[in-house]
């Protein structure tokens, strides 16, 4: 089986996979990092994505081969070494951004990506760059207002749904 390389959360990863493996089957599989979950298959619902080379990308949609020699940053990638919260993981928390959980890595990934981009995004940017990350239990607006709140805008306009 071919090898792959590349470097996750900062370190350097390497591993045996077969051509058709996923990039997500390989962090959960061959690298133990659970925390990009599988929701779909289909690149439908946003729970794999996480960022290689910057950009923000559903893992469930790229082979791992095609990740060779990448910088891949997953959901645990994101927390300081001591523990510390990334601010936007901290206002997910702040703000009862999550329910059951299992959107939410890609949620924090694709808004770390959207603030990345727009340091201040409206409420309607937060909500159209999201649109490719399935939520099935908060209804989004605790999720927008925790975007919100990372950027630093005042949560309190944010619309009622």
């Amino acid at each position: 089986m071919p090898q792959v390389s590349m470097t996750v959360n900062g370190k350097p990863a390497s591993g045996e996979v077969e051509g058709r493996t996923l990039l997500v089957e390989f962090l959960r599989e061959n690298l133990g990092l659970t925390g990009t979950h599988v929701g779909c298959d289909t690149s439908q619902c946003g729970a794999c994505v996480v960022h290689v080379d910057g950009q923000d990308v559903k893992a469930c949609t790229m082979f791992a081969a095609e990740a060779e020699g990448a910088e891949v940053t997953t959901i645990e990638g994101l927390a300081e070494a001591d523990g510390t919260l990334h601010p936007l993981q901290q206002a997910f928390q702040d703000h009862h951004g999550l329910q059951c959980g299992f959107c939410t890595p890609g949620m924090v990934m694709t808004g770390v990506a959207l603030l990345d981009r727009n340091p201040t995004p409206s409420e309607a940017e937060i909500r159209d760059y999201l649109e490719g990350n399935i939520c099935r239990c908060t209804g989004y607006h605790n999720i927008v207002k925790a975007i919100m709140a990372a950027s630093g805008q005042d949560v309190s306009k944010i619309a009622a749904e």
